[in-house]
């Protein structure tokens, strides 16, 4: 199974359309189900952060000044990915911000993103919610650390992407639930999903040998 990078930003707003710019990124590197690597950093992108965000974050404004400028933050962020396919929840916000972030670092953004949150809706349409906190509840997961921070957020949604992975291992037969496989997945409409289960377990079924033919003697 091939490698996948969780993605999580805090930020000054909802849309980068809107002027927001990012005060935090957090990638975790997952292979296997496991996290194997880690890049955090807060980031000075030039704009105040409204005192609601810092409510909710704890991200102040003299925490971001002190940050490295969001152009280099981005450029590092963008190495240490590399051509590694990518996770999110809520993934059109994160995609948008890091389309956006990378473009002010002058760099392209072509990754392809996943999202936990329309995976989740289309294997757990029993969950009372589908925000992050309510799913890692619901599953026992572990909370790493303060919540809307990017880095704890991060690594929960890794949580999550690898309980989604196990589940269609285990209950649904895929023997390699990866990256294009979820976007597959999240692409589908639920009333379908038994017949795109039992397409893709057909396809990767071995073909069965025919018999030899009987001879009399």
């Amino acid at each position: 199974m091939t490698r996948i990078a969780v993605i999580d930003f805090e930020t000054t707003g909802i849309s980068p359309a809107m002027g927001d710019r990012a005060t935090e990124v957090a990638i975790v590197i997952t292979e296997q189900g496991r996290v194997v690597d880690r890049y955090q950093s807060l980031m000075n992108a030039g704009v105040r952060i409204p005192s609601f965000i810092t409510q909710l974050t704890g991200i102040t404004n003299a925490m971001v000044e002190a940050a490295p400028p969001a152009t280099s933050v981005m450029r590092e962020a963008a190495a240490f990915v590399g051509d590694v396919p990518m996770v999110a929840h809520n993934a059109a916000f994160d995609r948008r911000y890091w389309a956006s972030e990378l473009a002010h670092a002058g760099l392209d953004a072509p990754h392809a993103f996943a999202c936990t949150v329309l995976l989740s809706r289309r294997l757990y349409p029993e969950a009372r919610s589908h925000k992050l906190g309510a799913l890692v509840d619901l599953f026992h997961l572990p909370r790493t650390g303060q919540a809307h921070r990017a880095l704890a957020d991060a690594e929960m949604a890794a949580e999550l992407l690898g309980r989604i992975q196990h589940d269609l291992r285990t209950r649904h037969g895929v023997e390699q639930p990866d990256h294009a496989f979820l976007m597959a997945l999240q692409r589908c409409a639920r009333p379908a999903l038994p017949r795109f289960f039992q397409a893709q377990t057909t396809a990767r079924r071995p073909p069965v040998a025919a018999s030899a033919p009987r001879t009399i003697a």
